[in-house]
């Protein structure tokens, strides 16, 4: 398992999609990019899918994505991605009540099981106490981390 925090962008891209019977349809897919700014979140994801589309392909919407942290698994069969919503539990010195902060993680699993299994490898770290809220399907395809830039 291994995480990654960054800032990320859900992007919706438009295109026409060659189906399994061999007709070509207009599909929308949801995919998330890792970049500084919205119009690099666009450049970002034009860049990416330009090898997997052969057509026209429009750029729909671009959001900041409600998480700053993915985990990435390393198991090829995981192709799926989740959102997990956790509960951070803590107690406030002063009144010594329980606190929890919500904080969400994007999972890469294969199914909903594998994705609870990955958010508690994920977590069996922190000393901050902590317990799963929700765990639910993206229809996230895909995520595209930054790529440096190297000066040769």
């Amino acid at each position: 398992m291994r995480a990654r925090t960054a800032n990320w962008f859900e992007t919706s891209i438009r295109y026409e999609k060659m189906m399994e019977d061999g007709m070509m349809k207009a599909v929308t897919e949801l995919y998330v990019v890792d970049a500084f700014s919205f119009g690099e979140a666009e450049e970002t994801i034009q860049e990416e899918m330009s090898s997997y589309v052969s057509g026209e392909m429009e750029v729909k919407n671009i959001t900041p994505a409600t998480y700053h942290e993915i985990f990435f698994s390393e198991n090829a069969n995981d192709d799926r991605w989740y959102k997990a919503k956790i509960s951070l539990i803590t107690i406030d010195e002063k009144t010594e009540k329980e606190k929890r902060t919500s904080v969400t993680y994007l999972v890469q699993a294969s199914d909903f099981n594998g994705a609870v299994k990955n958010v508690e490898e994920a977590m069996k770290g922190t000393i901050v106490d902590w317990v799963t809220v929700n765990v639910s399907e993206t229809r996230i395809m895909d995520v595209f981390e930054h790529k440096a830039h190297v000066k040769e």
